[in-house]
């Protein structure tokens, strides 16, 4: 039986970390670490959405929405990793920035397919050049794939609601609102999911806005305003709308 260290393959994992800027950059080991507990937990997340989305295709209600929960409390729980990162002063972060080149967070492909999968229509192109052979590959059949939204409408269709038209899907949110039965509660998962994200954004704008404020980010972009101009995109629009028909 492999002990603790050798199935959670600890040695390897702990090799990943390797600040590159030298021992005056003592803060990169934590930024390093942070963006990689966010990989890995937008690898989990990817797990859960994708499963979530696949039941929603064949119909299926209370397994997805656990899924969802799962997904929105991991959501919350990598808030906290900005906490961390803000105990870092600029001026520490300004001693290893350079060795990023020309990386930022913004080229995490996971962080594109979560979106694309969740119902995102408008991450841009796949054939950046920082993103390997396998990760185009990746995005793309994300693209091209069912979203969660899909999912939903799959069981309203099951459940005997016409959704082909804007005005017809109102018309099934308006009754699932007032029965408020499994179809307005899987609603209400996919807006705190939907929530969760957009959070986690708003999150990080402000901690690119304290450590860099208005300079412009690695990888050419425009920095916190490049991060704020994508602040008020949805992944269900509908359901958001929804509240104001109510």
């Amino acid at each position: 039986m492999p002990g603790y260290g050798e199935y959670l393959q600890l040695p390897a994992l702990l090799g990943l970390q390797r600040p590159q800027a030298g021992p005056q950059a003592r803060d990169e080991l934590l930024f390093v670490v942070v963006h990689q507990a966010f990989e890995l937990w937008f690898k989990q997340l990817l797990f859960e959405l994708e499963d979530a989305r696949d039941l929603l295709l064949t119909g299926e209600v209370p397994v997805p929405r656990r899924r969802l929960e799962r997904a929105v409390a991991v959501q919350r729980m990598l808030l906290g990793q900005f906490d961390v990162l803000d105990t870092m002063a600029p001026q520490d972060f300004q001693l290893f920035r350079g060795v990023l080149g020309t990386g930022n967070g913004g080229q995490s492909a996971q962080f594109h397919e979560i979106a694309l999968l969740s119902g995102a229509r408008d991450e841009g192109a796949f054939d950046r050049p920082w993103y390997t052979a396998a990760e185009r590959s990746r995005l793309r059949r994300r693209a091209a794939e069912p979203t969660l939204w899909d999912g939903y409408l799959a069981v309203l269709e099951k459940a005997g609601f016409p959704v082909t038209t804007e005005e017809q899907r109102f018309e099934a949110y308006a009754r699932i609102a007032a029965e408020r039965d499994s179809l307005w509660e899987l609603a209400e998962a996919l807006v705190a999911h939907d929530q969760a994200w957009a959070a986690w954004q708003g999150r990080h704008l402000l901690t690119v806005q304290r450590q860099i404020g208005r300079r412009r980010g690695t990888g050419g972009t425009t920095g916190a305003a490049h991060l704020a101009a994508r602040q008020h995109a949805r992944f269900y629009p509908e359901l958001w709308e929804l509240r104001a028909r109510l």
